[in-house]
């Protein structure tokens, strides 16, 4: 099998998977007497993120494996080929999916003790549904209040690889805005995302007012390269 035979394989199984592929996944691609090696899949992925270096797309590297992208700083132009506009989640959301990520696990009264205010049922249901957050237990207290926690699909839509890499509070500075959307606009919608949610919780533990879901659209961060993509 030639390196080039083996290269094109995996750059389209990334265009046309429209979610990250690990590497075990991309090494299940080829028949099992001329199957890649792992080191060999690392190796053409390396060669990827180089060879775009500089274009308008991206390889990105999250939890659950590499995905190709388009670059964030283009996400504004190229999201004109969806002229619908997406639901755009609220601050109140932002702020109570950054304590949750950063401060986890945490129970909902916790989390109200924090912000100051009544968490709204929507915001934790919406959360779940979007699978970015789960219950990962309970508090050992009376009541037994459930403990929330992230996902896999938080640190992939965030694109990042481990909690890690969330920004420190500390250096983050707040913000006026937030245009984190829902849709295939904000797939993807990277760590510069994941420090507006952070700036989020930041406001929120300085006492911010609580805002309700929002229907407004706004410009998306970065766009995944994949079929939901292509078929607007």
């Amino acid at each position: 099998m030639s390196d080039s035979y083996l290269r094109n394989v995996i750059e389209a199984a990334l265009l046309a998977a429209g979610a990250p592929l690990p590497v075990a996944e991309l090494m299940r691609l080829f028949e099992e007497s001329a199957r890649p090696s792992a080191q060999q899949v690392r190796a053409v992925l390396a060669a990827l993120a180089e060879e775009y270096s500089g274009r308008g797309i991206e390889l990105k590297e999250t939890a659950s494996g590499f995905r190709i992208q388009v670059r964030r700083e283009l996400a504004a132009e190229i999201s004109r080929l969806w002229p619908e506009r997406a639901t755009r989640y609220s601050r109140a959301l932002l702020e109570t999916l950054a304590l949750i990520a950063y401060r986890q696990p945490i129970t909902r009264a916790e989390i109200e003790a924090v912000r100051g205010v009544v968490v709204n049922p929507n915001i934790t249901r919406t959360l779940i549904e979007r699978n970015w957050v789960r219950v990962v237990g309970h508090r050992n207290v009376p009541g037994h209040p459930e403990l929330l926690g992230t996902t896999r699909e938080f640190l992939d839509y965030f694109g990042l690889k481990s909690l890690d890499e969330l920004p420190p509070l500390a250096e983050l500075k707040a913000i006026s805005d937030v245009n984190l959307q829902l849709g295939l606009a904000a797939e993807g919608a990277g760590v510069a995302a994941a420090e507006d949610a952070a700036a989020a919780a930041q406001r929120g533990l300085e006492g911010d007012e609580d805002d309700e879901l929002s229907a407004e659209g706004g410009g998306s961060r970065e766009l995944v390269a994949g079929p939901r993509a292509l078929e607007g």
